[in-house]
């Protein structure tokens, strides 16, 4: 059979004086199919995928990370309490890592929407928004979660800049202010016990009847703290910072900042669609080595604990590519 013969069989009709010998028809794709074909998929791209991807690409592992480009802390004018990057803008550390992350050669980045995933014989197949599929070993979740915001005029606005959800990450900025809790029950009586530490001029407000034992709400009025009942209507703001609250009878409150803890979910079914359990409150379980519960899956970040903060979630990001990377040697030796 002649070598125009073979390539027609192939469905490649190119003439073969064309091409030189050897014929590289077959070997593009073979090579299309090894740039689509990863040791590890990542899907989120902020600070727990990037430090998984450091932590692998520096094990010369071949990587993608796959980013939609719209981290939870978007809205964040300041990160604090991650120790060398006090008072860094978000999105200026997050560009630091990716731009130090990429310097490693095995390691891809890919700006897109993933959509689905599948198990296959050999790993994983990830389908993305714009129509591109790649496969790979191992996958590692570092998608986040999506944050519910209530029915309040203006605190999607406010949220991450006046209205905030942790004192360790905002609460120095905000001290001795004039500064309310929007919360209830055991969620509200936390928040009161931690928050007192930075201001005493706070006050609970419950958005409608509170939910608080009697054993709570004496020993929050035992401190001087307001228990305030009334609905809310919306958040008076300018460009996110917090005026005042307007009640549902239009009386109003004037605050600095508000802590809040909005209700969540995941930012990314697809773990679950490929059987990873999650947690009483909606988490992906993992172990101490941020396996999930799926073999050759595993999960760092928001999308895994409570403790929501970059220090933590590149702290979990590293802890996975490091057990990811030590079980492939394990498995190629």
């Amino acid at each position: 059979m002649t070598r125009r013969e073979l390539l027609q069989l192939g469905g490649l009709a190119i003439p073969a004086l064309a091409l030189p010998f050897p014929s590289t028809a077959f070997t593009k794709i073979n090579l299309m199919k090894d740039n689509n074909s990863f040791d590890v998929i990542i899907i989120g791209g902020s600070y727990a995928g990037l430090s998984s991807a450091m932590a692998l690409g520096r094990a010369l592992r071949k990587v993608l990370i796959i980013d939609s480009g719209l981290p939870c802390n978007r809205q964040t004018p300041h990160s604090h309490n991650f120790i060398t990057q006090d008072g860094e803008k978000p999105m200026a550390i997050a560009e630091k890592a990716k731009k130090q992350v990429l310097k490693y050669d095995t390691v891809k980045f890919q700006t897109d929407l993933v959509i689905n995933g599948k198990k296959t014989e050999t790993g994983f197949e990830i389908f993305t928004q714009s129509g591109k599929v790649f496969s790979a070993k191992k996958l590692v979740f570092a998608t986040g979660v999506k944050d519910i915001m209530p029915d309040i005029k203006g605190f999607s606005q406010c949220w991450g800049i006046s209205v905030i959800h942790c004192p360790y990450c905002h609460g120095y900025e905000v001290k001795n202010e004039k500064t309310g809790i929007l919360a209830n029950g055991n969620i509200a009586f936390h928040y009161a016990q931690l928050i007192r530490n930075w201001t005493k001029d706070l006050t609970i407000f419950t958005n409608g009847k509170s939910e608080l034992t009697q054993e709570q709400t004496d020993k929050i009025k035992k401190h001087n703290i307001p228990i305030i009942e009334k609905e809310i209507s919306s958040l008076k703001h300018i460009n996110g910072v917090l005026q005042e609250i307007i009640f549902k009878d239009n009386s109003t409150f004037g605050l600095k900042a508000i802590y809040s803890r909005p209700a969540f979910e995941q930012h990314c079914k697809i773990p679950e669609l490929l059987g990873c359990e999650l947690t009483e409150q909606g988490l992906i379980k993992v172990d101490n080595f941020q396996k999930t519960t799926v073999e050759n899956i595993f999960a760092c970040g928001d999308n895994t604990s409570p403790f929501r903060a970059v220090s933590y979630a590149v702290s979990t990001g590293n802890i996975a590519g490091a057990v990811l990377n030590n079980a492939m040697t394990e498995e190629e030796f």
